[in-house]
């Protein structure tokens, strides 16, 4: 059984507690929602699952968003419709209800991913979208030599690509999904060529895996990126990232037919 906040999070995230900066530093990027849309096809009738506050909503077809943290859904913009509350895990929708479906930097905050993915395909007679991060990836990232817990913790709740295939079966197809210089959607990588925007707390906020690590973790963290800023030493090793149009990191979508 899946456990729940009493914000009615479903996971290893309190949403009820987290994330207050998304609305800021997490916008949907256009280049990466073309990739979204490209993955979804024609359908009529989309499902978002853990959906949050709506992001990416506006790529085509009508949506039903799932989402079980209550202030996430209170988040949703006007214009569009409230989310149903549920989780992955137990979808309140019949086999075969939607042309395609779609989960966004979510799978890894689920309880039960093959669980939840199963249910995707169950009531999915189309395409299953994923966007997450390849978790063999995650480590090659400048952060690392910074954070390194940060990003260990990213690598341990991020599922494998390969099991999520092996959950929804079928034929599927992983393309790494670049990201742009001036990315609008404040994960870690987005800032690939931007490390003074880590230095922003409320940054760091909407990224959820910097709240396992303790203050002394995000202090270092601070500190030795302030110290290598002044200094040059970051441009020295990482400069060339500053002027790279794009990046390829471990974003990846994942397409299920």
């Amino acid at each position: 059984m899946t456990t729940r906040t009493h914000d009615g999070s479903a996971g290893d995230v309190d949403h009820g507690t987290v994330g207050s900066g998304c609305s800021t530093y997490r916008r949907p990027d256009g280049r990466i929602a073309r990739f979204i849309a490209r993955a979804l096809g024609d359908g009529r009738t989309v499902l978002n699952v853990g959906s949050g506050a709506g992001s990416y909503e506006n790529i085509g077809g009508t949506v039903t968003a799932v989402e079980p943290s209550a202030s996430m859904r209170a988040r949703r913009p006007n214009g569009l419709d409230p989310a149903v509350d549920a989780v992955a895990e137990d979808l309140p929708f019949a086999d075969g209800s939607f042309d395609a479906s779609m989960t966004l930097f979510s799978v890894h905050q689920w309880s039960d991913v093959t669980a939840g993915l199963r249910e995707m395909r169950r009531v999915t007679g189309g395409p299953v979208v994923i966007l997450t991060c390849d978790p063999t990836l995650v480590r090659d990232f400048w952060l690392y030599e910074y954070a390194p817990a940060v990003l260990d913790t990213e690598a341990r709740r991020h599922p494998s690509v390969d099991g999520m295939a092996a959950a929804l079966g079928g034929t599927v197809s992983i393309e790494a999904v670049p990201i742009p210089l001036d990315c609008t959607d404040g994960f870690n990588e987005a800032y690939y060529g931007r490390p003074e925007m880590l230095l922003d707390p409320a940054a760091r906020q909407s990224c959820s895996a910097w709240s396992f690590v303790d203050d002394n973790t995000r202090e270092h963290f601070d500190r030795t990126l302030r110290r290598d800023l002044a200094s040059g030493a970051w441009d020295e090793r990482f400069g060339h990232l500053r002027d790279q149009p794009a990046y390829e990191g471990s974003l990846v979508v994942i397409r299920a037919v």
